[in-house]
């Protein structure tokens, strides 16, 4: 059995949890959009074609802010062609995943949906084919009361209260080839810098996230942040990360630490950033949206039924099956790794969304006219959504270590928490990486006490099952949560973790 030891004292708090943190994000990209939010006629759609089944899962999961609608959709979007009358609205080519637009979904309604799913609307704009004009046009049309030409069409199409859309993304992944409208760092800079000071000018009020690199892995990384952030850092508030991860050639070790990475990226953009802000003698500080990320199985499981990755060929349909991926449970124990990461870092990293909410590698999963369910990542979403709260305690961690061929030495025990003085609660996050022994976990409470251990989980291998066991549609209750014993000896919490898992710990606490 390895062991961990982890003191948590209540001196050491980052900051508080930015309710951000805990973001999705919905594209126009295969089903997310139709047939996943989005399906009329199905038994449990309402008038509006929202299936409240998934609605009631996407409750569960707590998500607090979506982006919308893109990805690498929105380089090529005309924000103008989901407005207006259904009937009159164009069916479009989209290249970035060869598909039909329909457009039948549009802004209108996703913003009907998230009122009625209680999220706030990150809206991403073109800035791949388009620019300026429609940047400061669709801002007029979204947020300006009225008595203006484009506030007035919302008006006209239904909408006499404005959306009020405070966060924006000026535009998406533009240091990729892949994306339509790609940019050098000193392009993107110069455009992201007009076009946000063109959307201030309608809503001074307004939040703007410039893009960032696609990943740590683009050969600009760094340079594009150091560019992009000189050019734009008085029109902009925030720098976006991406990133993805998936198990390479059987390697469980290196794909369980991958948090480690994620670390290291947020650690050097924020580098970068301060560096930016000392160069330019700037008074606000710029913070991190790390707007897409999750586990995506990217490489060698391409089928021509299920295109992992998304070729030119065959013919043009309307929301194909692709990027479907089915997690399981050495899946989920990184995703919530990924989510410590996050959370450790939530004194910068104050947006986050996790790639995608329905269908698209995603914790949700539906089918046309059927049902819909949890995967086994929507677990650590959902219970650190609901239970991370207050402000983020830094934990110091001694834990046995593993060798990985990608990162080195990691502690077989990664860790996150949270403490509530409001409340007098606390909950640690916990993950055990290994895949053959349990940990033996002590925690330690520095400045207060524990009085008592609410409802501890954990999400592990199945009984009888393997790690790659999945929930399914003819199995949709395999993987989840189940009660983990957890007991107070003489003011330490003890926990056994098992092999390959991961849990919280809620604790009732006072001062010492």
């Amino acid at each position: 059995m390895s062991i961990a030891h982890i003191v948590l004292d209540r001196d050491f708090v980052i900051g508080d949890v930015p309710r951000r943190l805990f973001g999705s994000f919905v594209e126009h990209m295969g089903r997310c959009v139709y047939t996943g939010i989005y399906e009329p006629g199905h038994p449990e759609a309402d008038e509006r074609g929202f299936r409240q089944d998934v609605l009631k899962l996407v409750k569960e999961m707590g998500p607090t802010v979506i982006r919308y609608p893109g990805g690498n959709f929105v380089s090529g979007y005309d924000w103008e062609d989901g407005i207006g009358p259904v009937e009159k609205r164009p069916r479009r080519l989209d290249g970035a995943w060869h598909t039909i637009e329909t457009n039948e979904f549009g802004l209108h309604e996703f913003v009907d949906w998230s009122r009625e799913a209680g999220t706030e609307i990150m809206e991403a704009i073109n800035l791949g084919t388009r620019g300026i004009d429609e940047a400061r046009a669709i801002v007029e049309y979204a947020n300006f009361p009225g008595g203006s030409k484009w506030s007035d069409l919302r008006i006209a199409n239904g909408a006499k209260e404005p959306f009020d859309i405070k966060l924006w993304c000026l535009g998406n992944e533009l240091d990729g080839p892949w994306q339509m409208g790609s940019k050098t760092p000193h392009e993107y800079g110069r455009l992201a810098q007009e076009a946000g000071k063109a959307m201030r000018l309608i809503d001074p009020s307004i939040e703007l996230v410039a893009v960032g690199s696609s990943s740590s892995n683009m050969p600009t990384f760094a340079e594009w942040e150091h560019t992009v952030l000189s050019l734009a850092y008085d029109e902009v508030d925030y720098i976006s990360c991406h990133a993805y991860y998936q198990e390479e050639n059987g390697d469980a070790g290196s794909f369980l630490a991958t948090a480690m990475d994620t670390d290291h990226f947020i650690e050097s953009v924020v580098a970068t950033a301060d560096a930016v802000r000392a160069r330019v003698k700037g008074k606000k500080r710029i913070n991190i949206s790390f707007d897409e990320w999750n586990v995506w199985y990217q490489r060698g499981l391409e089928t021509e039924d299920q295109p992992h990755v998304i070729t030119r060929r065959g013919e043009w349909r309307e929301h194909p099956r692709i990027i479907e991926d089915t997690y399981n449970v050495t899946d989920a124990v990184v995703v919530g790794t990924l989510l410590h990461s996050l959370l450790r870092h939530g004194d910068r990293v104050t947006i986050a969304n996790q790639a995608q909410l329905v269908n698209v590698i995603a914790p949700i999963r539906s089918e046309e006219n059927g049902p819909a369910w949890r995967q086994a990542s929507f677990w650590p979403f959902a219970r650190m959504s609901a239970l991370a709260k207050g402000g983020i305690l830094r934990p110091v961690v001694k834990s046995d270590k593993y060798a990985t061929k990608e990162f080195g030495d990691a502690d077989l025990v990664d860790v996150a928490a949270t403490w509530d003085e409001a409340t007098g609660q606390a909950a640690v996050f916990l993950a055990n990486r290994g895949l053959e022994e349990a940990a033996d976990v002590t925690i330690e409470l520095r400045g207060f006490g524990a009085t008592g251990i609410g409802r501890a989980e954990v999400l592990t291998v199945p009984e009888g099952g393997d790690r790659f066991a999945a929930n399914t549609e003819q199995d949709q209750d395999r993987v989840g949560l189940r009660p983990l014993d957890a007991a107070i000896d003489e003011g330490v919490v003890r926990v056994t973790l098992p092999a390959l898992s991961w849990a919280v710990v809620p604790l009732e606490v006072s001062r010492a």
